[in-house]
């Protein structure tokens, strides 16, 4: 199903983070949550993967 997600900011593609249960977009700079299996693609709800 990763394939199938991309980027909601950058339409690019994602990595899964199975540590922080995240998928990450490197484009953006980004990493949406997923919480209790369903991944959360709004960017109010993004961490700063600088954070």
């Amino acid at each position: 199903m990763l394939e199938a997600l991309v980027c909601p900011e950058t339409q690019t593609t994602l990595s899964y983070d199975a540590a922080r249960q995240e998928l990450i977009s490197r484009a953006a700079g980004l990493a949406y949550p997923i919480r209790d299996g369903i991944p959360v693609m709004l960017r109010d709800e993004a961490r700063r993967l600088d954070d």
